[in-house]
């Protein structure tokens, strides 16, 4: 089972989550500020981070940031509303997908699964697929621009691998959710839009002026080098 690391400063909430994911058969390390969660990440080495937003001090945005410097780590935001700017900055800052505070052990397990499950590529396709100066492995789950390999975080992985895998076809932002992220419920269209965005500064010569993920006003996104 995944190790699983939770930063949160409210007791309460830690240890619930904490019993939760242990009784599932996860290995949890917990830390209750953005200072010892860092210092936890290189000593318990996660599979994936529980990130609270509202933390005293080094506060959960600045800690996926920096965690977002040199590391793919996968992180799901806790946040205890649904504040939209607190949502924008911290999905902006890196996070692959939030949970809005309570919120039951089953589906912040459903959350940690989505995020980490691998993806499974049909056969007959090329070990590594070139788009312009993109190329993409697919068996390894690698990008490489120009001959220097990419830094994606999972959720910017899966959405480039999904569109990649049918280039020229239009994606809507719903789509996206329900295939990238697993949201099979009307989902939070930021989710997606944050994430093209930040695959963009990375994929993209000119992130204002897209090569590779263009929009389609009124329709959501699509993969097409130009």
């Amino acid at each position: 089972m995944p190790r699983v690391l939770l930063i949160e400063d409210d007791p309460s909430v830690r240890e619930g989550i904490e019993l939760g994911l242990r009784r599932r058969g996860h290995e949890v390390r917990t830390a209750a500020t953005g200072e010892a969660g860092l210092t936890a990440i290189q000593e318990f080495r996660p599979d994936l981070l529980l990130l609270d937003l509202m933390l005293p001090g080094v506060n959960g945005v600045q800690v996926c940031r920096r965690v977002r410097e040199g590391s793919q780590l996968p992180i799901i935001m806790l946040t205890a509303r649904g504040d939209d700017f607190d949502v924008v900055v911290g999905l902006e800052a890196g996070a692959d997908d939030y949970i809005v505070k309570p919120a039951r052990t089953e589906v912040i397990e459903a959350r940690i699964r989505a995020v980490l499950r691998r993806i499974e590529e049909p056969g007959g396709r090329p070990a590594v697929e070139l788009h312009g100066d993109l190329a993409i492995d697919r068996a390894g789950l690698t990008v490489a621009k120009a001959g220097e390999r990419l830094a994606l975080a999972p959720s910017e992985l899966k959405l480039l691998l999904y569109l990649t895998a049918a280039p020229e076809q239009v994606f809507s932002r719903q789509q996206l959710l329900e295939q990238v992220w697993e949201h099979s419920y009307h989902g939070d269209a930021r989710l997606v839009d944050a994430c093209v965005r930040r695959l963009r500064h990375k994929i993209e010569d000119v992130p204002g002026s897209p090569r590779y993920i263009q929009t389609l006003r009124g329709f959501g996104y699509r993969f097409g080098p130009l």
